[in-house]
């Protein structure tokens, strides 16, 4: 009879770290998938937020100069003309780095419409037709204000999700180091506890003769 409910707690306590060594097996992978996640949106926050963003200043930089060199009154057709094509290829030299980015179906629109502006410049360009090319730019630098503004919106989300992930990977690595504090008693208990159990003899009752 006692070595039966022997060996029963020893399955009981053996089936209790069972369950405590897969708890802390499974938090560790959802840590190791949790910290790929968020390894990804700063990733992303660089490559498709950080670098754009820097790609947009090229963009506004050069269309402020085309804006300017349309506007001015003292250059003749052909040096405008001339520089306003150049800036366009320098332009063009851009497109195909911002289109290899990650990009939302909000940010696809704002861009294309972005590309229509351009193209309209460099058509306005050939007619040289000023006016038309400095409120053309105009519009391509409203619709740079936007894609700027998708930026931040879009890099505040990956921030936020980065900074879940975070906070639910250390709730879960709190929990592991309760999970190894049980484990640590249950281990205790079975190795000392009960060590001294078996090394204290019980004393015989006194004889009655």
């Amino acid at each position: 009879m006692k070595d039966q409910r022997k060996y029963g707690n020893k399955t009981k306590a053996a089936f209790v770290l069972l369950i405590v060594m897969l708890l802390i097996l499974l938090g560790n992978f959802n840590t190791l998938l949790n910290s790929k996640n968020v390894n990804d949106n700063i990733n992303a926050i660089y490559k498709d937020r950080l670098v754009v963003a820097h790609y947009i200043f090229q963009y506004s930089k050069q269309l402020h100069f085309i804006k300017a060199e349309a506007e001015k009154l003292d250059l003749s057709d052909n040096i405008k003309k001339s520089e306003i094509i150049h800036t366009l290829d320098i332009i063009h030299d851009i497109d195909d780095l911002y289109a290899k980015t990650v990009l939302t179906n909000k940010e696809k629109e704002y861009f294309d419409a972005f590309l229509l502006s351009c193209k309209e410049i460099n058509t306005q360009a050939a007619a040289k037709n000023w006016n038309k090319i400095a409120t053309s730019s105009a519009e391509a630098l409203k619709t740079l204000e936007s894609l700027s503004q998708i930026q931040i919106e879009e890099g505040k989300l990956k921030l936020a999700s980065a900074n879940a992930m975070y906070d639910k990977n250390n709730s879960l690595g709190q929990l592991q180091i309760a999970l190894l504090i049980v484990l640590g008693g249950i281990t205790f208990y079975l190795l000392i506890v009960k060590k001294i159990k078996k090394n204290v003899k019980i004393p015989e009752p006194p004889s009655l003769n």
